[in-house]
């Protein structure tokens, strides 16, 4: 048996409780992994509310892990039993992380770096990956162009930043006054304080990142005449189209998670946990990343 996090309506953090169940069997191409941390994300919060990825409750919300390998299905080549690992399986279908074990599809995984903590794995994958598909694989960010990457100081954002650095790109951020400093120390060339709500200073940008719901406006304005803009909340969907940008879902990919693993092991990126939490307080790690002020990660530990 173990324990998971599961709910049964749609609702506040209130919904969450934690279960005990059987250990899932990997199947055909899959692996088990034993969990030591997984990362809480916005969209986790958005489909436990109501978003709608999963459907009708119950259901067990969470993406984004990292771990031990406890077990492989038939056909797995790429992991061996005890193997660090970390992930971002099945996205946008049920993944299960909130869970001391999880099971998903072995190349949807990757080696765990070996100077990151589990902890800093277990927030990497999938706010990783969106940072990357945004800024390289979608908009091919260049050597000296201008990016602006709002909330620069939360997850996506902060990793955004680093990623943004290495790919030579004179980096505008946003962020409350108290942490000008941390976004700073991750590489960026400028940081505005996102509560004065005004933009016009910052222009000519080559690709801005809505991170934000209800930012695309603002953003549009800032852009040089061939600029992208691409929003990562689907709330913004229509709104980022009818601006000429993009609305962007992250994929599962193991490619993007190698690519990253790389950055970090050549000490080009890093991921910056604010607190962490047990199983246990599940509710108190959502109601505290619903507040908008963290400053990197959240992660759970089971």
């Amino acid at each position: 048996m173990m324990r998971r996090v599961t709910q049964d309506v749609l609702g506040d953090a209130s919904v969450l409780r934690v279960v005990e169940v059987d250990i899932p069997v990997p199947g055909p191409t899959e692996i088990l992994v034993e969990m030591h941390a997984a990362g809480v994300n916005p969209v986790d919060w958005k489909v436990r509310a109501g978003g709608g990825v999963l459907g009708v409750p119950p259901f067990t919300v969470g993406w984004e892990l990292s771990g031990v390998v406890a077990a492989t299905g038939t056909g797995v080549t790429r992991f061996a039993v005890g193997d660090e690992v970390f992930g971002m399986p099945r996205f946008p279908g049920e993944a299960a992380a909130y869970a001391e074990y999880v099971t998903g599809p072995a190349r949807q995984f990757a080696l765990k770096p070996l100077n990151l903590s589990h902890e800093q794995a277990g927030g990497l994958a999938l706010a990783g990956l969106t940072a990357w598909q945004v800024l390289v694989e979608t908009a091919g960010v260049l050597e000296g162009q201008r990016v602006l990457i709002p909330a620069a100081a939360g997850g996506v954002g902060h990793l955004a930043v680093q990623i943004a650095k290495c790919r030579g790109a004179y980096v505008i951020g946003t962020a409350s006054a108290p942490k000008h400093d941390f976004v700073r120390s991750l590489g960026a060339d400028e940081v505005h304080d996102h509560r004065d709500g005004d933009l016009a200073p910052v222009k000519d940008i080559d690709v801005a990142v809505a991170t934000v719901a209800g930012q695309i406006p603002a953003l549009a304005a800032t852009l040089a005449p061939q600029g992208a803009l691409i929003a990562l909340n689907g709330v913004d969907a229509d709104a980022v189209t009818d601006a000429g940008g993009v609305f962007l879902l992250a994929e599962p990919d193991r490619a993007g998670l190698e690519h990253l693993s790389a950055l970090v092991l050549d000490g080009r990126l890093t991921v910056h946990v604010d607190r962490v939490f047990p199983l246990d307080l599940v509710a108190d790690a959502h109601r505290y990343g619903e507040l908008g002020r963290t400053t990197g990660k959240v992660v759970l530990i089971p």
